[in-house]
C-alpha cells in the first residue's frame, strides 16, 4: 500500500512538473507548434492577475488541507495506540496511508500551479512580442492589399484613356456638364466599374473677390454686389441652439458585443444577386431598420425651417442643397446594413413638440423593398417620397442604388422641390477595412419656379489633391445664370457663396475651358454635429438614431420598435435574434403564399395569378405630375388612428 502511495506521488510530481509545463519551458526563437489566440496586453494582466487570485485560493485550501490532515492522522496514531484487534490495526495503517497520499498530492498541485504561475510571468513579454509582430504583419499586408488595389485601378485607368481607344464610357460627368446623360433612377449596368476620379474633375473654378469692390457684370453693366439683408437669413444656419426636450430621451444603447464571423463564407455564393434576396444573420446588420434609416434623414431639419424664410428662392435652393447633402452624414462610419422591413411594417416620429413635425414611413413593397415616406412639419413644409432600394453585390464592393424622387413642398410660397439620392458604395467586402464613399450627381428642379442646383459628389481617389469626399455645386436661376456656388464634404460640412461675376477661363493642355466664378466670401450652410460619447461602441448612431428604437406607447403593432429580432440584436442577445428573424421571414413567405392564394382563386389570367398583389395601409400609388412616375402617396387616417388608439385595421406581421 505504502509503495503504491509513493508511485502515485512520484507520478503526479512528474506530470505537473513535465507533462502540462514543457509547453511553457521553450526557448524564445518563436518556433512555437502551438498558436496562441490573439489577446491584447490587458487581458493578458487580467488572466495572469486571475490566475494569481485562484493560486491564493488554492494555497488556502492547502493549508485546511495540513491542518485538518495533520489532525486526523495525529487521531489516526491514537487509534493504532489502542489495544484493537489485528484487522482493524491493519485498516488504520491504510487509512493512515491514504491521508499522507493525499496531503502530498495537494501540496504537489499547489507547487505546480505555483510554476505555472512563474513561467506564464516570465513568459508574457514573448507572447506580447508575437503578438504585436503578428498585428504588424496583417496591417503590412492589408496596406500592401490596398496598394495593389488602387495600382490595379490607376492601370486601368490609363489602359481605357490611351490613345486610340474609346473615351471612358463609365466615366460618371464630362468636365463641361455637372449631368450624367444616363437617366437619374437607371441601375447600373453588371460591368460598371468604379474608378478613381481624375485630378482636374471639377468644371468650374472659384476666385474670392472682395464684397463691396465694384465689378462689371456680364451683361456689361456696373453695380456694387455684395451681401444683401435677405441674404442674413443664411447667416449661421447650421448653429441651430439645441435646447432641453420636453421629453426625456435614452442618450445611449447597450454596447456592440464583439462576435466574429467568417464574411466570405456567407458571401461567396452571393455574388450578382439582389442583396434583398440574401438571407443574411445579424452579424452584419445594425439595430434599426431601413425604415428608421429614412427617417435619419431629418436630423437636420432646421435647415428646411429656415429656408422656410427665405424670400428669395435661390437661397431657399441653397438650403434645400444643404439638407439633401446632409443626409448622407450619418453613413460615413455606418457600415452595417440595416434591417429589411417586413412587408406593412412602419415607423413613426412623433416630435411635434421637439422638432416640429411628424414623419410616417411604411414598407409597400418587399420585392424589390420599397418605402414610402412622408414628414409634415408645423414650420410651413411637407416632405414626401417613394424610395426603392437596387443593391448588387459584386465582389470587390457593394453598390446600394435608392430609385425615386424626393419632394419638397413649402406651402407660403408654394415651391415644389424635387431631386433624387446619389449612389452609395461600400468597399472592401473581402480583404481590408470597410468603407463606404457616395458617388454621382444630384439635380434639384424648383418646378415652380425653375431654379436648378447641380451637385456633384466626388468619388475617392488615391491620387487626388481633392479634399475627400469632397461636393461641389452650382444654383442657377429660371434664366439659366449661376447665382451660388456651393462647397464642402458630405460628412462634414456645405457652404455658399454668392457669385458676382463669370468669365471663362483661358484654355488648358487639352483644350478644355472652365468658367471662372468671381464669388464674395463663403458663408457656413450646415456642421454636422459631433457624434455621441462612446459611439464607436454604439454602432456610430448619431443622437437622433440612438432615440429612434427607444420604445414608446401608443404606436402602431407594426411599428419598428416593436420587432423581436431587432430589440434582441439591440440588447445583445444576437443568437435569438437570428432564430427570430428566421421566424419572422418564414411567415412573411407564408402570408405572401396566402395572398397569391386567394389571387388565384379571384383572377381570371394567369398573368395575374402570378402577382402579389398586397395594398399598403396609409399610402396610395398615384401618378407623380412632375415626374410621370406611379409613386405611394401618403392617403392620410394615420394619425387620427393613433389618437383613437383604434389599430384594428393593422396586419399582424411580427
Amino acid at each position: 500500500m505504502k509503495g503504491r502511495g509513493c508511485w502515485e506521488t512520484a507520478s503526479v510530481r512528474s506530470f505537473c512538473s513535465s507533462g502540462c509545463l514543457n509547453k511553457f519551458k521553450k526557448d524564445d526563437s518563436g518556433d512555437d507548434d502551438e498558436t496562441t489566440s490573439p489577446t491584447d496586453k490587458s487581458e493578458l494582466h487580467c488572466t495572469i492577475k486571475d490566475l494569481s487570485l485562484k493560486l491564493d485560493d488554492l494555497g488556502t485550501c492547502n493549508d485546511l488541507i495540513a491542518k485538518h490532515g495533520a489532525a486526523l492522522q495525529r487521531s489516526l496514531s491514537e487509534l493504532e495506540g489502542l489495544k484493537i484487534p489485528y484487522e482493524s490495526s491493519e485498516k488504520l495503517k491504510a487509512v493512515n496511508e491514504r491521508a499522507t497520499l493525499f496531503r502530498i498530492t495537494s501540496n504537489a498541485m499547489i507547487n505546480a500551479c505555483r510554476d505555472f504561475l512563474e513561467l506564464a510571468e516570465t513568459h508574457s513579454r514573448k507572447w506580447q512580442r508575437a503578438l504585436q509582430y503578428e498585428q504588424e504583419q496583417r496591417i503590412h499586408l492589408e496596406e500592401t492589399i490596398e496598394q495593389l488595389a488602387k495600382q490595379h485601378n490607376s492601370l486601368e485607368r490609363a489602359f481605357r484613356s490611351a490613345p486610340g481607344r474609346a473615351s471612358n464610357p463609365t466615366k460618371s460627368f464630362s468636365e463641361g456638364s455637372f449631368l450624367t446623360p444616363k437617366g437619374e433612377d437607371s441601375e447600373e449596368d453588371e460591368d460598371t466599374e468604379y474608378f478613381d476620379a481624375m485630378e482636374d474633375s471639377t468644371s468650374f473654378i472659384t476666385v474670392i473677390t472682395e464684397a463691396k469692390e465694384d465689378r462689371k457684370a456680364e451683361g456689361g453693366t456696373t453695380g456694387s454686389v455684395e451681401w444683401t439683408s435677405t441674404d442674413n437669413v443664411l447667416d449661421n444656419t447650421s448653429l441651430v441652439p439645441k435646447g432641453p426636450p420636453k421629453v426625456k430621451r435614452r442618450v445611449r444603447i447597450p454596447d456592440k458585443p464583439n462576435y466574429s464571423l467568417n464574411l466570405w463564407s456567407i458571401m461567396k455564393n452571393c455574388i450578382g444577386r439582389e442583396l434583398s434576396k440574401i438571407p443574411m444573420p445579424v452579424n452584419f446588420n445594425e439595430p434599426l431598420s431601413m425604415l428608421q434609416r429614412l427617417t435619419e434623414d431629418l436630423e437636420y431639419h432646421h435647415l428646411l425651417d429656415k429656408a422656410v424664410h427665405c424670400t428669395s428662392s435661390v437661397e431657399q435652393m441653397c438650403l434645400v442643397a444643404a439638407f439633401s447633402v446632409s443626409s448622407y452624414s450619418t453613413t460615413v462610419h455606418r457600415i452595417a446594413k440595416p434591417f429589411n422591413p417586413m412587408l406593412g411594417e412602419t415607423f413613426e416620429l412623433d416630435r411635434l413638440d421637439d422638432m416640429g413635425l411628424r414623419s410616417l414611413c411604411e414598407q409597400v413593397s418587399h420585392h424589390p423593398p420599397s418605402a414610402a415616406h412622408h414628414v409634415f412639419s408645423k414650420h410651413g413644409w411637407s416632405l414626401w417620397q417613394e424610395i426603392t432600394i437596387s443593391s448588387k453585390f459584386r465582389g470587390k464592393y457593394l453598390s446600394i442604388m435608392p430609385l425615386g424622387a424626393i419632394h419638397l413642398e413649402f406651402q407660403a410660397s408654394g415651391n415644389h422641390y424635387v431631386w433624387r439620392k446619389s449612389t452609395s458604395t461600400v468597399h472592401n467586402i473581402i480583404v481590408g477595412k470597410l468603407w463606404i464613399d457616395q458617388t454621382g450627381d444630384i439635380e434639384i428642379v424648383n418646378h415652380k419656379t425653375k431654379d436648378q442646383c447641380q451637385l456633384k459628389f466626388l468619388p475617392y481617389s488615391y491620387f487626388s489633391k481633392e479634399v475627400h469626399r469632397k461636393v461641389s455645386g452650382v444654383v442657377s436661376d429660371s434664366q439659366g445664370k449661376a447665382q451660388y456656388v456651393l462647397s464642402g464634404s458630405w460628412d462634414e460640412q456645405m457652404e455658399c457663396a454668392k457669385i458676382v461675376q463669370s468669365s471663362p477661363s483661358s484654355p488648358s493642355s487639352d483644350g478644355k475651358q472652365k468658367t471662372v466664378y468671381q464669388t464674395l466670401p463663403a458663408k457656413l450652410l450646415w456642421k454636422k454635429y459631433p457624434l455621441p460619447e462612446n459611439a464607436e461602441n454604439m454602432y456610430y448612431f448619431s443622437e437622433l438614431a440612438l432615440t429612434l428604437n427607444e420604445h414608446e406607447e401608443g404606436v402602431a403593432p407594426t411599428d419598428s420598435r416593436l420587432r423581436p429580432d431587432q430589440r434582441l440584436m439591440e440588447k445583445g442577445h444576437w443568437d435569438e435574434a437570428n432564430t427570430e428573424k428566421q421566424r419572422l421571414e418564414e411567415k412573411q413567405r407564408a402570408s405572401r403564399r396566402r395572398r397569391l392564394e386567394a389571387c388565384a382563386r379571384g383572377c381570371g389570367s394567369e398573368d395575374e395569378k402570378e402577382t402579389d398583389v398586397y395594398m399598403p395601409l396609409w399610402f396610395e400609388k398615384r401618378v407623380d405630375p412632375h415626374t410621370g412616375e406611379m409613386a405611394c402617396i401618403y392617403k392620410g387616417g394615420y394619425w387620427e388612428a393613433k389618437e383613437r388608439q383604434d389599430w384594428h385595421m393593422c396586419p399582424n406581421i411580427f
